[in-house]
Parts: C-alpha cells; sequence; structure tokens
C-alpha cells in the first residue's frame, strides 16, 4: 500500500473516511504524524450538545393527570432524537475529532443501553467520550454508576434483601470479561455488591444507598471478602481473560470480522500490561504492520451510521431536523441510543438486506435527486410496516469535491475519484459511470455522476 492508500484506510477504521478538504490536506502527510496528530487531538474532549428542557420536578410530575404526563413522557423520549441529530452533526463535522467520535460509537454499541430519557442518553455519551481512550476501568466504572445504564438494567431494583441479577450478569457476559469465564455463583455474588449502587430519579446523578447495600462477606471468582460494585470490577480486571475479551472485541470492529487470534494476543498483551489503558491498546493496533495488510482492507461492511456520517463528509450533507436523521438510520438498522438489545448491533452481514441494500445504493441519488423510497423499517416491529423516504431536509453538494479535484483533468477525473472514495478496485474507465459523466453538460453535473455512480456500486459499502 502506498501511504496515501495507508490514510485513506485509517481514516475509514479510526474514523468515517476524509471530507475533500480533508484528504487534500492529509493525503501527502507522513503516516507517523497523521497518527500522532489523531491521538492528540482526541484528547480534547467535544461533550454533545444537550437540548435545553425544563424538566418538571418528581413532586410536580406525581401531581399531573395522567394524559398529562403521558404527554411529558413522550416529549422526553422524543427530544432524544435531538440528541442523534447533535451527534451526527458531530460526527460529520471536520471540526471534531474523528478518532474520539468513532471510539465513542464503539463504546456506544459495547454497552449498548436505550434510555428513555434524552439527558440521561446524552449524559452517557458524554461519560463515555470522556473516558473512550482513557483507562477502561474507569469507563467501566462510570458506566456502572451511569444513570442510563442504572435503570435500563434494573440495577435501581438491586437491593440487600433481593438482589437483581441483571447488571452483575451483563458485566461480565457482555462488557468485560465474556461467557465461559464465570459462573452463575459469581454472578449472583456481584449482583449482592452492587446493592443499593442506585441514581437519582431527577438528577440522575449516582446514588449509594447504605440501607440497601449488603455489606456480608462474598465469595467471587474464588476471592472472598466484603466486596463492592468496585471491588468486582478490579477482580474482573485482574483476570487476563479480560483483555482478551476487550481485545478480540476491538479486533472485530477495527480490523476485521475474521478473527487472527495471534494479532488479538499481542493487543490483549498490550492492554493487560498498560493496566487497561485503551489509548495505548489503539495505537498499537494503527501501528502495526498487519492492520494495513491486503487481507483488513476494504472488508469492513460500513455500519449504517458509518454510511451515512461518510456520505455526509463527503457530500457536507445537511440535516435540518431530527426526523432527517432519524429515518434513515430506522430504515438501515442502526438507530442511535436505540440498540437492539443489550448485546447491540451485531454488525457484519447483518447490516445487509434486500431493503438496505436498496437505500443504501439510493441515498445519495436520494439527497440529489429527491427521489422517493418507500422502505420497511430494520428492526422496527412496533411501528407500521413500511415508510416513505421523503419530505426530508436533507440537503447536499459536490462543492467541496469540486474545488479539492479541480486540478484533475477531466480524462483523469473518475480514476481520482474512484481512488478517493473507494478502499476496493472497481475499474471505472470504460464503465456505465464514466458514461455517464462524460455525457453531463456541466462540470458540476461531471462530478455528481461519478459521485452517484460510484456511491451505488457495491464497493462503496466496504471499507
Amino acid at each position: 500500500m502506498t501511504e496515501e492508500q495507508k490514510i485513506q484506510h485509517l481514516y475509514w477504521r479510526a474514523g468515517f473516511g476524509l471530507s475533500p478538504i480533508e484528504f487534500q490536506k492529509k493525503k501527502k502527510q507522513p503516516l507517523e504524524k497523521v497518527l500522532n496528530d489523531l491521538f492528540k487531538e482526541a484528547k480534547k474532549v467535544n461533550p454533545v450538545r444537550i437540548p435545553y428542557y425544563n424538566m418538571p420536578s418528581a413532586q410536580s410530575f406525581k401531581a399531573m393527570e395522567k394524559k398529562e404526563r403521558r404527554e411529558k413522557m413522550k416529549e422526553i423520549q422524543q427530544l432524544t432524537t435531538e440528541v442523534n441529530l447533535n451527534w451526527v452533526r458531530q460526527m460529520t463535522s471536520n471540526e471534531s475529532n474523528c478518532l474520539q467520535e468513532k471510539m465513542t460509537l464503539f463504546w456506544h454499541g459495547h454497552f449498548a443501553c436505550e434510555s428513555k430519557r434524552f439527558d440521561y442518553a446524552a449524559q452517557q455519551i458524554n461519560t463515555i467520550r470522556r473516558y473512550a481512550l482513557g483507562n477502561f476501568r474507569d469507563l467501566v466504572l462510570a458506566i456502572s454508576k451511569d444513570a442510563a445504564m442504572i435503570l435500563y438494567l434494573n440495577n435501581q431494583q438491586n437491593r440487600k434483601n433481593k438482589p437483581n441479577e441483571n447488571y452483575a450478569r451483563e458485566l461480565m457476559e457482555l462488557f468485560t470479561i465474556g461467557r465461559g469465564n464465570y459462573t452463575e455463583k459469581d454472578i449472583q455474588e456481584a449482583a449482592r455488591a452492587f446493592t443499593g449502587w442506585f441514581s437519582d430519579r431527577v438528577t440522575g446523578d449516582f446514588k449509594f444507598t447504605e440501607r440497601q447495600h449488603d455489606f456480608e462477606k462474598k465469595v467471587f471468582m474464588g476471592k472472598t471478602g466484603n466486596w463492592n460494585g468496585d471491588d468486582i470490577i478490579d477482580i474482573i480486571l485482574d483476570r487476563k481473560e479480560t483483555a482478551t475479551f476487550l481485545a478480540r472485541k476491538v479486533y472485530r470492529y477495527f480490523v476485521n470480522e475474521q478473527v487472527n487470534e495471534n494479532n488479538v494476543a499481542v493487543l490483549a498483551k498490550v492492554l493487560y500490561q498498560s493496566n487497561y489503558n485503551i489509548e495505548t491498546m489503539m495505537r498499537t493496533l494503527f501501528e502495526s504492520d498487519w492492520f494495513y495488510a491486503a487481507e483488513n482492507v476494504g472488508t469492513k461492511i460500513k455500519s449504517p451510521i458509518e454510511l451515512l456520517v461518510g456520505i455526509g463528509k463527503v457530500l457536507n450533507l445537511k440535516y435540518g431536523n431530527a426526523k432527517s436523521v432519524l429515518f434513515p438510520q430506522r430504515a438501515l438498522g442502526q438507530t442511535l441510543f436505540r440498540p437492539p438489545n443489550v448485546a447491540g448491533w451485531p454488525g457484519g452481514k447483518t447490516w445487509i438486506d434486500n431493503a438496505t441494500l436498496m437505500l443504501r445504493m439510493n441515498f445519495a441519488a436520494f439527497v440529489f435527486q429527491r427521489a422517493e423510497l418507500t422502505l420497511e423499517l430494520k428492526n422496527e416491529p412496533e411501528e407500521a410496516k413500511g415508510g416513505r423516504l421523503k419530505n426530508l431536509e436533507l440537503t447536499g453538494d459536490v462543492n467541496g469535491l469540486t474545488k479539492a479535484f479541480s486540478k484533475i483533468k477531466n480524462d483523469d477525473l473518475g480514476v481520482a475519484l474512484e481512488a478517493y472514495l473507494l478502499q476496493t478496485p472497481f475499474s471505472i474507465q470504460n464503465s456505465f459511470i464514466e458514461t455517464m459523466a462524460k455525457e453531463a453538460s456541466s462540470t458540476e453535473g461531471t462530478m455528481k455522476a461519478y459521485v452517484l455512480g460510484i456511491m451505488s456500486l457495491p464497493e462503496y459499502q466496504v471499507c
């Protein structure tokens, strides 16, 4: 691979691809500098903006009539879409650090959680981004004290005399060490350790309620003591199996669904020996020769968010309202803050079926031509079957592309755009795309023809 190709591969995996402006700026830089800049810029945490809402107090909420209370709850839930829109805009912006956004998206899927309150959803995603490249212990401890997670996995009902095992089970099965490395007894004892870990019903702040905590001795993973939640996390992280579980999940997400266990072992060792420093592991990954090997390039099916944000960067996509960002996500099968279950989105080949492929291959055409697409919503069984992608405040342009590729001769433009937009070769010369582009009567028309053609290819669905 050339340095330019390595940089493009890096930006698709550590981000969402490069905008035309970023591409021109980064493509000739040394890979080492690009990597260092990515990690340096990611240290500045940019929280997602939380919409203002005059949240009623617990007393006033209780005093409301049933109908009014239901309407208030609906308003609160709908504002989660505003948080979703704010985050997508932030991911798409050249002003945001793509590595911070991509790591936040990864951990959002790892700690899959649905919140009925927009402020809890926003607080959780901002907590995740604060620790996304920090220490994993700090991250998992913060998630254990997070209001959205406490409510989602019923730890609010985890009391001394009646432990609730939901959070303890998912902490081990999905968030840390993985199946086969703990027993049912470990789940029971861990649940006792997390008793009394509640959240304030109004503010969402973490609240440790002593009278509901089990202070008796517990035997967890062969160790005996008066363990609390902090201790349980420490004991889990002390097991090397935890580092391996996390490294394997990182590998599948950032490198290849087909896992190379030798490379996973390298990442796991680095993670464990660094006391679970996430940045250290990610640097090792992005600096490794095998990350840029041919078998790991163009092999990952873009998730719906990766696809939408990637197109957004290329076409300067603007979402005018929350509906415009929500409907494509629902149709493609990945709605932020609404995972299908606590295991998150399975990813890989599950992103593609007949319905989603049609939208994926025609999305750019819709943006420019306002074509109407009738779609069935994926993973939305409670919704009416079918929906129309129309009347959405969604616009884009090729101004950035035209400027970035202005010095390229017309005969070479297709090849240049193919190299920029695709991670796998297509051979655009003498193709139907080039034929359409050469029939265009303007510079803008030529650029649109190339972009619409390339984005409609199966090759554009992978990175």
